[in-house]
């Protein structure tokens, strides 16, 4: 009976955090209408690590106490009920056919002690969180999932549906079209994205996400098992938890609850079993021939105690405080030799305390209107992998949108409503009179200052007279940038008609987040 209860709350959950995700997208409004971080608010691991980091609190960590309450009375119901990617892990797990050959056999004992792995990582990330490093976005298996989602599955399957359909399309098959058309409309209208979503970390993010899952044909919820540092935290807080599993004196120690147990349990060990690896999933319940497995409240068992050796412990801590140091020994952190084109969007803290707080979980990046985000590679550093970046050559950042600040589950991005925004510069737009059609070549070109949404518009003309080479005189308007009122929202450049670099780009020389990056002093 569990087992089924827990298999209807995993898909229930799924389908939730699906529909969720597909919402994080604008529908013509400047708000979404829908909690769609709220996974990512009840994460424990990411509000404690924001926390640690930031040395702040977020009133959007209250949800995450709720999960943390809920551990310690339940146990690791998130991990088993809840938890979207152990969802999937366990559907991906199902393809595994030696349904866990590999636990009983004679090298199970080293097998299982692999379960130390996740504790070791979640204490390497609490510590670098004390120090100031912000890396549990890149583990954490909600932030994880998203990223993964936002940034290459998503991406990958509304590609190969348009693709597909278009293709059926072009072939004008008179009844295929017609029906593959109703379909095509109809995924329009439910799980495709208004436009066609492109990202530059793509492969890697994809690939990474393909391997973390292929580990399930290795062995059923490995991930779960043994890497993931989320766990890790909600099975010490639930070594005390009220709700237990429980042998009785008919266990005739046949070992049929070993064959699939979701976690690193060793619920056969007649020394006690692991209650923190226990995911409450009722596997060891069903096959049972003596009915002797029950789950139930205050039930007293003998476990075992955590013993993670002090080597691991030590060398855990001693790797969190030094890759603070290892990460931030880089030129990209002076001023002077920044990343010009690092362009946070609007609302973004100074660029050290927004790296201690943002993730990585990709949801700006999902949220975007134009799909200028995109997630860094080295242009702030290791650190700052997979953080938000506007490439306004992609997309520009849309004058009155203030989505991306609206879903950040850390306040990396702060909320900002359409007025405050518009008095927030991420940038400065400066133009290259060299590639500048009216200023290098006398061709008329108005662009930039069409598509300029400032009031009164940062780009302004002088008109200059200009000859060709028989000598005739003409009058053209040449674009100049007020620097007063230029915000960097980029779509100068993402509109400007010169191909290739274009004749105006934006850098962060004067965005409001910074008091060194000044042009004007």
């Amino acid at each position: 009976m569990i087992t089924k209860l827990r298999r209807v709350s995993q898909g229930v959950f799924l389908l939730i955090f699906l529909w969720l995700f597909l919402q994080t997208e604008s529908k013509g409004a400047n708000e979404l209408g829908y909690p769609v971080k709220v996974f990512l608010d009840a994460d424990p691991l990411t509000a404690i690590t924001a926390i640690l980091a930031s040395r702040s609190f977020s009133a959007a960590s209250m949800l995450a106490l709720v999960v943390v309450v809920l551990t310690v009375v339940l146990g690791r119901v998130f991990c088993g009920w809840i938890c979207p990617l152990g969802t999937l892990h366990h559907l991906t797990g199902r393809l595994n056919a030696r349904r866990g050959s590999f636990l009983l056999s004679s090298s199970r004992k080293g097998a299982l002690s692999k379960y130390r792995w996740k504790y070791v990582l979640l204490l390497f990330l609490l510590t670098a969180a004390v120090f100031g490093v912000q890396l549990t976005g890149v583990f954490d298996p909600i932030s994880l999932l998203i990223r993964s989602l936002s940034l290459a599955v998503y991406p990958m399957i509304a590609y190969g549906l348009r693709a597909f359909f278009d293709s059926v399309f072009a072939l004008d098959l008179p009844v295929v079209t017609v029906g593959s058309e109703f379909v095509y409309d109809l995924f329009k209208r439910t799980i495709l994205p208004f436009s066609q979503p492109f990202f530059l970390q793509a492969v890697p993010v994809g690939l990474l996400f393909c391997g973390i899952l292929a580990l399930n044909l290795m062995e059923k919820r490995y991930w779960c098992k043994y890497l993931c540092p989320l766990g890790a935290l909600l099975g010490l807080l639930s070594r005390w938890a009220l709700l237990s599993r429980s042998v009785g004196e008919e266990c005739n120690g046949c070992g049929a609850c070993v064959r699939d147990c979701s976690g690193a349990v060793s619920p056969d060990a007649s020394e006690g079993w692991r209650k923190a690896e226990c995911l409450l999933c009722g596997n060891c319940d069903d096959p049972c021939p003596a009915n002797a497995v029950s789950f139930g409240f205050a039930r007293k068992n003998p476990t075992m105690a955590l013993d993670l050796g002090k080597r691991r412990v030590v060398g855990a801590l001693l790797a969190g405080a030094t890759v603070v140091p290892l990460l931030r020994v880089t030129p990209l952190a002076k001023p002077e030799a920044a990343d010009p084109f690092l362009l946070r969007p609007p609302g973004a803290l100074a660029e050290t305390d927004f790296l201690r707080r943002c993730v990585k979980c990709g949801e700006c990046m999902k949220v975007c209107l134009t799909g200028g985000l995109q997630p860094a590679f080295l242009e702030a550093g290791l650190e700052g992998l997979w953080t938000p970046v506007l490439v306004s050559r992609i997309g520009y950042c849309e004058y009155r949108c203030t989505l991306c600040g609206q879903v950040c589950p850390t306040g990396a991005i702060r909320r900002l409503t359409p007025e405050e925004k518009a008095e927030v510069r991420i940038g400065l737009a400066m133009i290259d009179p060299g590639r500048c059609l009216p200023i290098a070549h006398g061709i008329s070109c108005i662009v930039c200052e069409e598509v300029c949404p400032t009031s009164p518009k940062a780009i302004w003309f002088e008109t200059t007279g200009v000859r060709d080479r028989e000598g005739k005189e003409s009058l053209r308007k040449q674009p100049r940038v007020d620097l007063e009122r230029c915000v960097g929202c980029g779509i100068c450049e993402a509109k400007c008609p010169v191909l290739g670099k274009p004749a105006i780009t934006v850098t962060n020389i004067g965005e409001s987040r910074s008091g060194d990056r000044q042009l004007l002093i």
